[in-house]
């Protein structure tokens, strides 16, 4: 579908005139007094406490996203802040501290309260999210210079909120992919069920990604990766677009794990001609073989890291983004700029179901071009 430029254009240049109305329409406010008032406010906080919960729209705006983009120990649907109340459902915590301890999240109430188990005490942290050991009133201490948490932190092998989504994308991919196998079995190689959907995708992977970058003669043992490699950062990528809060493919450790997989399959199943030419690159002379071969190797721990970051700060970004331009709707406070933020917000969304998609594809594609560079095979023309 080919979009013509003149509406485009039309479209920018209304959203350009409307700015200035869009600031006109918030209240004015004298900018010192505004500044004096916050700095009151975060005086009276100090004292309060450090984990004061905001007052003022933007604190609150700024808060929640922050909330959004962390695991938590609880999955809360949507919350009534007048009656403070949270309706959702709480997962299990299972932490090891001089023994295992497992009790439901709902003994920390959404973070306000502090879990006694065994006569240990323990509290989630507001800033990060993370259980820390505490005394029987919960304070957590935080070191001057850094800013982090002083307290013990017990090893966490919690059911967190990205650990469930992840047994769901699992589950679902095993029941899918299962049907579509059984289908094919019983009909003599022709897909049936929900399995129709995914069968393209199937293909594409094999046929556009797979057998190009790795070659006939050996993608077939790197099909099984690719495959679940591609709809597992899919599935999660799409679960972040729904409105409960899971993001699990913009958390760090997820896409380090991700690429950890690949960089050990890569290098595992290298062959000597890999290491050849990383070590002592053929076809240039001896000296520069002694200066290349340092940076050949530093590019074997280089590539998993653009794997990791790719994918993190792109969906990262994307939610800080998304919900930043929903919460101006409640900053504005007015039918132009609230009709302005929702329409934009409508139209990322739009792109970041696009973004999802993509996302797996780079993954995927770029894993088996590392697969392909690690079993080509020796050319008799560089010899020569």
């Amino acid at each position: 579908m080919v979009i013509s430029n003149k509406p485009l254009r039309f479209i920018i240049a209304t959203l350009v005139a409307c700015l200035p109305l869009i600031s006109f329409a918030n209240p004015e406010q004298d900018t010192v007094k505004v500044q004096t008032e916050v700095a009151h406010q975060a005086t009276e906080e100090g004292h309060e406490g450090a984990h004061a919960e905001p007052t003022d729209v933007k604190s609150k705006i700024k808060a929640f996203i922050g909330h959004h983009v962390l695991d938590s120990h609880d999955f809360t649907f949507f919350s009534d802040e007048v009656e403070g109340k949270h309706y959702g459902f709480s997962l299990p915590v299972i932490i090891w501290d001089n023994g295992l301890h497992v009790f439901s999240s709902a003994k920390f109430e959404h973070g306000e309260a502090v879990a006694e188990s065994n006569g240990n005490y323990y509290k989630i942290n507001h800033h990060d999210g993370k259980i820390y050991k505490t005394d029987a009133s919960g304070t957590i201490t935080e070191d001057e210079k850094t800013g982090f948490p002083t307290n013990v932190r017990p090893i966490d092998f919690s059911i967190t909120k990205t650990v469930l989504s992840i047994m769901i994308a699992s589950l679902l991919m095993f029941l899918i992919f299962a049907g579509l196998a059984k289908s094919y079995a019983k009909n003599k190689g022709i897909a049936s069920g929900v399995g129709r959907i995914f069968e393209p995708v199937v293909l594409y992977i094999r046929d556009e990604i797979a057998i190009p970058n790795i070659g006939e003669k050996h993608y077939k043992k790197y099909m099984s990766y690719l495959l679940t490699i591609f709809f597992f950062v899919l599935f999660l990528n799409i679960f972040g677009l729904m409105p409960f809060g899971i993001n699990v493919t913009g958390n760090l450790t997820i896409t380090f794990s991700l690429a950890i997989l690949t960089f050990l399959i890569t290098n595992l199943t290298a062959n000597k001609n890999y290491w050849g030419h990383i070590f002592w690159m053929p076809g240039v002379p001896k000296a520069m073989r002694i200066v290349l071969a340092p940076i050949e190797l530093l590019g074997i721990f280089i590539k998993p890291f653009s794997l990791m970051i790719r994918l993190y700060a792109n969906i990262f970004a994307g939610h800080i983004v998304l919900m930043s331009i929903i919460g101006l709707m409640f900053i504005f406070k007015s039918w132009l700029g609230s009709t302005l933020s929702f329409g934009l917000s409508f139209v990322l969304s739009i792109l970041e179901i696009l973004v999802a998609f993509l996302q797996a594809y780079i993954f995927t594609m770029l894993s088996a071009l590392y697969f392909g560079s690690a079993v080509e095979e020796h050319h008799h023309e560089e010899a020569h």
